[in-house]
C-alpha cells in the first residue's frame, strides 16, 4: 500500500477507508457527536434532536438502469438521515459542472431530484454551483446535505445491537453496484435488474410506528462495502457477534449469476434503496410484515441474529472458522461458517 499518497481504495468505505478515518480526521475534529460514527449526527437543539447528514456523488455513469445522480443524491441524503430515526425535512444542493456539460442532460437531472424530493417530502431549501473548466471534473459532482426531526422516545445507533436481536433485510441485495457496473461496462445483463435507489423515510416510518419504542434497536442502509461492510461495523461499534444465513439473504438471479461470473460477492456490493434493521426478536416478524407492505421491501427476510461474543465464540468453535472479536458469520448453504470481513480495498469505483 501507498502510504503517502490518496488511493482510490479510500472511497470504498471499507478498511482502508476507516483507517484514513481514525487516523485523520477523527483525531482532528474529534467530538462525542462525531465519534458515534452513525449515518447521520444527532445533535440536541435547545430540546429538539435533529438528524444532520452530508454526502456526495461522483456516480459513473449518470444515468443508469433505475435512476441517475440526482435522485440518487436526493435519495442517498434522505436515507442517511432516516437510519437515525429522524423524519427528513430540507436539503441543500451543491453542484459542481465541467464547462461544456450538456444542459439538456443537467435538466434531466434537476428534474428527477425535484421529483425525488417530492416523493421523499423533502425541500431543497439552499444550494451552490460551481463550474470548472474542461477536463478538470467529469461532467457533474453532487453535494447533497439534509436535516430531520427525530420524534421523543427515538434511539437508534449502530452501537445498539443486543445479542437476542434479529437481523432483517428489506429486500434483494447488490441490485444498484451490479447495474452500475452493468452499465459502465456494457455488459447487457437481465433488464429486469435495475438500481433499488429508492427514499426509505416512509418504511422507517411505518417501522417505528408499528412496533413499541426501544425494540428497533439499529437502522442501516448498506451503500458502499455493501451488507457485510455495514454489518461488521455495526458489530464493532456494539461488541457484539452477527451471525447470518447465507440461504436467507435475497439475491436476485441475474445478479447473483454476474457476481458469480466476474468474482464479486454480493455481500460487499452496493445497495441504494435497502435497509437493514436489528431488532428485538419479539417484534421482529411485525417488522418483517412492515417492511413488506411497502414496494420496495416485498423480498424483506430474516437474515440472521446478533451473539454476545462469548456465545458466538462457542458456535464458531464448533464450524472450525477463524473468529476476532465483533466478527460477522456466515453460516453457509452447505451448513459450514465462515468470517465475513469488513470490505478491505475498492472493489467497484463511483458506485455512488
Amino acid at each position: 500500500m501507498d502510504d503517502k499518497n490518496v488511493l482510490l481504495d479510500h472511497g470504498s468505505g471499507g478498511k482502508i477507508a476507516h483507517s484514513m478515518l481514525t487516523k485523520m480526521i477523527l483525531p482532528l475534529f474529534d467530538n462525542p457527536l462525531l465519534a458515534k460514527m452513525d449515518d447521520s449526527a444527532v445533535l440536541d437543539l435547545s430540546g429538539i434532536r435533529v438528524s444532520f447528514s452530508t454526502d456526495s456523488y461522483v456516480v459513473d455513469p449518470i444515468f443508469f438502469p433505475g435512476g441517475n445522480i440526482g435522485d440518487l443524491a436526493v435519495n442517498g441524503t434522505v436515507n442517511d438521515i432516516s437510519m437515525c430515526g429522524g423524519d427528513p425535512l430540507y436539503i441543500s444542493v451543491a453542484l459542481i459542472l465541467e464547462e461544456g456539460f450538456a444542459k439538456a442532460e443537467l435538466s434531466r437531472i434537476l428534474e428527477s431530484m425535484g421529483e425525488a424530493a417530492k416523493r421523499a417530502g423533502v425541500m431543497v431549501v439552499t444550494g451552490d454551483t460551481k463550474v470548472l473548466p474542461r477536463g478538470k471534473v467529469d461532467k457533474i459532482f453532487i453535494n447533497t446535505s439534509g436535516v430531520g426531526i427525530i420524534p421523543e422516545g427515538i434511539n437508534l445507533s449502530g452501537s445498539n445491537a443486543s445479542p437476542g436481536d434479529k437481523v432483517i433485510v428489506s429486500g434483494t441485495i447488490a441490485d444498484h453496484g451490479i447495474t452500475i457496473l452493468s452499465s459502465r461496462e456494457g455488459l447487457g445483463i437481465s433488464p429486469g435488474v435495475q438500481s433499488d435507489s429508492a427514499p426509505l423515510n416512509g418504511m422507517v416510518k411505518s417501522i417505528l410506528n408499528a412496533v413499541p419504542y426501544g425494540t428497533v434497536h439499529v437502522l442501516r442502509d448498506p451503500t458502499r462495502g455493501g451488507v457485510a461492510t455495514t454489518l461488521n461495523e455495526i458489530a464493532s461499534q456494539s461488541n457484539v457477534t452477527i451471525r447470518i444465513k447465507e440461504e436467507a439473504i435475497p439475491v436476485k438471479d441475474a445478479v447473483r449469476g454476474t457476481c458469480e461470473l466476474l468474482g464479486f460477492d454480493p455481500l460487499y456490493v452496493a445497495n441504494e434503496g435497502k435497509l437493514l434493521a436489528i431488532v428485538s426478536p419479539e417484534v421482529a416478524e411485525d417488522v418483517l410484515r412492515v417492511v413488506r407492505s411497502h414496494e420496495s421491501g416485498r423480498d424483506a427476510s430474516v437474515i440472521g441474529e446478533v451473539y454476545s461474543i462469548e456465545d458466538a465464540s462457542c458456535l464458531v468453535s464448533l464450524s472450525g472458522a477463524n473468529y476476532s472479536k465483533g466478527s460477522v458469520i456466515l453460516e453457509t448453504v452447505i451448513g459450514g461458517a465462515r468470517v465475513v470481513d469488513m470490505l478491505t480495498g475498492e472493489q467497484l469505483p463511483r458506485i455512488c
